[in-house]
């Protein structure tokens, strides 16, 4: 069992930047990453990082984003600058763990971010 614990959500005005944290309890995690869920929409992808280097972005973050590893730390981060009220949303820590051909998914409990003046 994986357990993710996500910080740094909070209230911010447009324009500005935030970092969430994700610490994961073990090592050797496949994929690391974001989502979010704004409220009445879908569940989306924001960012990931595979194997500490290969990245991937949402159309609507990149440029804006940059997400990255601390593999000493077994944590993921996710800067956020310039943001817009649309990027109001409960973000989500999510990673993947491969071994033996199988394959597990894990959650965070979620951070919520209001982008708001």
């Amino acid at each position: 069992q994986v357990e993710l614990v996500e910080s740094g959500g909070g209230l911010v005005q447009p324009g500005g930047s935030l970092r969430l944290s994700c610490a994961a309890s073990r090592i050797e995690l496949s994929i690391m990453g974001w989502y979010r869920q704004a409220p009445g929409k879908q569940r989306e992808l924001v960012a990931d990082i595979s194997n500490g280097s290969s990245t991937n972005y949402a159309n609507s973050v990149k440029g804006r984003f940059t997400v990255s590893t601390d593999n000493v730390k077994n944590t993921v981060y996710l800067q956020m600058n310039s943001l817009k009220p649309e990027d109001t949303a409960v973000y989500y820590c999510h990673a993947i763990l491969m071994s033996g051909g199988y394959r597990w998914d894990y959650w965070g409990k979620g951070t919520l971010v209001s982008v708001s003046s």
